[in-house]
């Protein structure tokens, strides 16, 4: 199966502009074959540190928009993923939506929003294409053990995380760092292909408060922790890779690190950590 990443540029605010792009995007993905590709977070609204603003730019996945969307997709072949700000009610959540041919096929909603005006979402659908099974996480989620380990535990062979990556110049050679070893950490212990899908920053970006840079970074990593394919930095750019769901590598017949892990030491860690907490408080 061919899977990819549209590294992109997006226009906060300017819905049309962005869905406009989405939808010539995927055209191009689909003269490529490709069977699932994903775009970045937030990519239809734009991502905000200002409540109010986050606020302003969000819908709800039963608005006119998402509707014009799912519309002007309807004849596209490639099964498809992208990031918006959710009001659902009067919470507000960090949301990728899955769509093929004009249906929406689900959404998940980050767990670990990175700020307060989110709420974390606390579901972690499984979803298939072609008999294979993948799973979303949305940037930071990948930093932390649990969501991707839920997914793998439910049959995904393969995690998208969509990011949205407008960092400060003082912290971006740990970030770089950081988040390369987190993403092959994820791989080689969840046995899953890790498909990292960033933005790109092609001028100052108006919906965050601060200097920063948006260099892109895309890559995807092999079950073994290997990238596979890498984006260059600093462009608008699509990614591909032809996957062999099959290469997976296990242990104790076909288990997974995570999978051992879970069932044998699950319960003492949340022994631990009640303990720990119990002699904080």
């Amino acid at each position: 199966m061919k899977i990819g990443h549209w590294q992109l540029d997006t226009d906060p605010g300017n819905f049309e502009k962005n869905l406009a792009k989405l939808v010539d995007a995927l055209h191009e993905a689909d003269k490529q074959n490709i069977k699932i590709v994903s775009f970045p977070e937030s990519f239809l609204t734009g991502y905000y540190s200002n409540t109010e603003r986050a606020r302003e730019n969000s819908f709800s996945i039963d608005s006119d928009e998402i509707g014009e969307l799912l519309n002007k997709t309807r004849d596209i072949k490639a099964m498809f993923m992208v990031g918006f700000n959710e009001m659902r009610g009067e919470k507000l959540y960090n949301t990728v939506l899955v769509a093929e041919q004009g249906k929406l096929i689900g959404t998940y909603s980050k767990a670990f929003p990175g700020y307060s005006h989110f709420t974390p979402g606390r579901k972690f659908p499984v979803f298939e294409k072609d008999d294979v099974k993948f799973g979303v996480i949305i940037c930071s989620d990948g930093g932390f053990i649990e969501p991707a380990r839920i997914l793998a535990l439910k049959g995904a062979s393969i995690i998208f995380a969509p990011h949205y990556n407008y960092i400060k110049p003082k912290s971006l050679i740990n970030h770089f760092k950081l988040v390369r070893s987190d993403h092959v950490a994820r791989a080689v212990e969840n046995s899953v292909w890790f498909v990292r899908g960033n933005n790109v920053n092609l001028g100052k970006d108006k919906g965050l408060e601060y200097d920063g840079v948006g260099y892109g970074d895309s890559y995807i990593v092999d079950p073994l922790g290997e990238i596979v394919v890498k984006s260059q930095r600093n462009v608008e750019t699509l990614i591909s890779y032809f996957i062999n769901t099959e290469f997976t590598v296990t242990l104790s017949g076909l288990k997974t690190r995570s999978e051992i892990s879970a069932k044998e030491l699950g319960e003492i860690l949340l022994q631990t950590e009640k303990e720990m907490r119990k002699d904080n408080d």
